[in-house]
């Protein structure tokens, strides 16, 4: 998971409860917050719902989180409303109307799902048999790959390690990108036996598409033209935004400088690289579930229920109650009422979405913004909330003032539980008996930030934003666990790192190591510059351990492993030799140490791309301004020890380059850059 400059503790959290399916950034600059544009509105029947969506979407926007916005409810196959927020383009003056389409990120994979029970229909293809059966040419370094079901690639359980996120995101599509991924795993592990567990996993909702591809003989994006899109009446759903040339798409905006980005292409369509607008997503959330019978009953039935096998330990709360591509088939309040209610989240480095849908009473809420720190999920719940309630089909819940739980002296048997943990990144946890305090701390090097103060009392851990946390232990590992109440339901949100058994060496020391990425396509988002220049390390009380684009354990002396069964997105780390220098491979992503970059010159630099097409690096020895003449395609970036401060993706002109700067060319074999330097 590519992460942003925000609190690691804290953006692991809502990324635990929105299940976000690409990456994470920190929240959108606020547009101008001209008027928006209304479409179908029942005014004398949903008044209350329509004031509290308006309410709640303008104040994503007036708070920076979002700079655009649109909202669906349909209720019984009618948009009883719909209407956009803010502006689409900032530069035309452009506002968002209820046609406006936004990407929709991993929503996308209940289409595909959907795509995988038409071809389940007509016989084709059976959900319990191996992925091998379907798709060949996959193959993996680890044997288990042969059990991987096409179920389990829906529901999450197939144990690969998570997502092909290199040149996947970006401005143009990849169109290697199904190959590129069939690579990558054919060089990785499994996390756990198939079916053991479900643990978010991008990549097989890819395979799936692949599979739909070779059983139908068309184009994904033709297919679900011909099969669902047309049938559904969604003309406004397709390829993402950055695809779309015939209708209005909500432009994203830096938060930080209100730079816009190229309109975003998200290459891996079957995981999250579709658009549409909220209308579309209601319409298609009734089509497929409800009456319009899509599906035949029995695959209907499948689309349906609970799809999860269980987490492996006892949980105090429900989990997530996996579905066929949906995050969740069942919340509890509304389990309650006897109502099933149907979810699935959306996110990308630009955009924030959130599906609800509850195909007894055809009621369904959809919700999408540009700006991937929105409240998608807990604005579109309270919506539908409110639309339940409006029927008569839920009782309204009268508000209380909640008294915030008083710190408690913490139990001895809570001081076993101690320890480093990790997910994204890696975090430490400790116990101040004294003071009756728990601490999480983000550890990067020798050095420890407090991330999270959490308070003892009645069995949970709680923080000042009232969310529950408490410990779990079972088969040999620990796990911490989250509980929002935003869905009450409980996510695992770090593991324990437990000591390596005879902890191993690799062949070179990797503390404290810098390196450069070089297989990057010029057009790769935005976002995604964060992971070209990274360092490696190691801790002296973790022996066996390196820290490179996540915790990984150190197996030989070239090669370290996913070290946690219940975490997403892991990698492996492989060095080899490669022209008398060891590089890295992490994952489907290339290193370079930095120490090798060539040295800029003061007056005329040229850089020339190989014909293996890697990106090539300059690194300043002194402080100079710099201008660049590149091919139209070229992309020129500088990075700084805080991060990328110049892309030509968004900036134009000439740059200051502090001493040890970086400058990154990326392009097609041949492209030639000319860089000038001036002290």
């Amino acid at each position: 998971m590519i992460l942003g400059k925000s609190n690691q503790f804290a953006t692991t959290v809502f990324i635990a409860v929105i299940i976000l399916t690409v990456t994470f950034f920190q929240p959108e600059c606020p547009a101008d917050p001209g008027a928006g544009s209304v479409g179908a509105v029942n005014e004398a029947t949903y008044e209350n719902v329509i004031r509290l969506a308006r309410t709640r979407l303008w104040q994503q926007i007036a708070s920076g989180k979002c700079a655009s916005a649109s909202i669906a409810i349909m209720v019984k196959g009618k948009t009883v409303y719909s209407e956009g927020f803010g502006a689409s383009n900032r530069e035309k003056s452009i506002p968002v109307d209820t046609k406006t389409i936004f990407n929709i990120g991993s929503i996308s994979k209940i289409y595909v799902t959907t795509a995988i029970m038409l071809l389940a229909d007509e016989g084709k293809v059976l959900l319990d048999k191996p992925v091998i059966d379907y798709l060949p040419q996959f193959k993996m370094a680890d044997p288990r790959y042969k059990d991987i079901t096409v179920r389990m690639l829906l529901n999450h359980s197939s144990g690969m390690p998570g997502s092909e996120y290199n040149n996947s995101l970006g401005f143009e599509f990849n169109e290697n990108i199904h190959q590129e991924t069939l690579d990558t795993l054919a060089r990785s592990h499994l996390k756990h036996d198939p079916g053991a567990m479900s643990v978010y996993c991008n990549d097989g909702f890819t395979l799936a598409e692949m599979i739909v591809e070779r059983l139908s003989g068309n184009e994904y994006i033709e297919f679900l033209n011909q099969r669902i899109f047309r049938p559904l009446g969604l003309d406004n759903t397709g390829l993402s935004v950055g695809e779309v040339s015939d209708k209005e798409i909500a432009l994203y905006y830096d938060p930080e400088t209100g730079k816009r980005h190229p309109p975003e292409v998200i290459s891996v369509i079957g995981a999250g690289g579709l658009s549409a607008n909220p209308e579309d997503l209601a319409r298609f959330a009734d089509g497929v579930l409800t009456k319009k019978r899509l599906l035949r009953t029995a695959s209907l039935k499948e689309m349906r229920k609970v799809q999860s096998p269980g987490f492996w330990c006892e949980l105090k709360n429900p989990g997530l109650s996996w579905g066929l591509g949906w995050d969740f088939t069942s919340l509890p309040r509304y389990k309650a009422e006897g109502i099933q209610v149907l979810g699935k989240s959306g996110g990308t480095s630009n955009y924030s979405s959130m599906l609800y849908t509850a195909p007894e009473k055809r009621v369904s809420v959809a919700v999408a913004c540009s700006g991937p720190g929105a409240d998608t999920m807990k604005i579109a719940l309270d919506v539908f909330n409110a639309v339940l309630v409006e029927n008569g089909w839920i009782p309204k819940e009268e508000k209380s003032v909640s008294i915030p739980p008083e710190p408690r002296e913490l139990p001895k048997s809570l001081i076993p539980y101690a320890g480093y943990y990790a997910a994204d990144g890696l975090m430490l946890i400790e116990f101040d008996t004294r003071k009756k305090a728990v601490t999480v701390s983000e550890v990067t090097g020798g050095k420890k930030e407090l991330a999270k103060s959490l308070i003892y009392n009645n069995g949970y851990l709680y923080d000042k934003e009232g969310y529950r946390y408490y410990f779990v232990s079972c088969r040999g590992e620990t796990f911490f666990v989250v509980n929002t109440g935003i869905i009450n339901n409980d996510i695992v949100l770090l593991q324990k790192v437990k000591p390596a058994n005879r902890p191993q060496k690799l062949k070179i020391d990797l503390n404290g190591k810098r390196w450069l990425q070089r297989n990057v396509y010029p057009f790769e988002a935005v976002a995604s510059t964060e992971t070209h220049a990274v360092e490696s390390l190691l801790y002296e009380d973790l022996p066996g351990y390196v820290f490179f684009d996540g915790l990984k354990i150190i197996q030989s002396p070239e090669f370290a492993g996913m070290p946690f069964n219940a975490v997403r997105d892991q990698s492996q780390l492989r060095l080899f030799d490669k022209n008398g220098r060891t590089w890295a491979q992490v994952s489907d992503m290339l290193y370079s140490p930095a120490e090798n970059a060539n040295k800029l010159g003061e007056g005329e630099n040229t850089v020339k791309i190989k014909r293996d097409g890697y990106n090539q690096w300059l690194i300043a020895e002194e402080n100079m301004a710099v201008s660049f003449i590149k091919p139209e395609k070229g992309r020129v970036i500088v990075i700084s020890g805080d991060g990328p401060v110049y892309d030509s993706a968004i900036d134009s002109g000439d740059v200051y380059v502090a001493k040890g700067d970086l400058i990154e060319f990326a392009g097609y074999p041949d492209y030639v850059f000319k860089v000038t330097g001036k002290k």
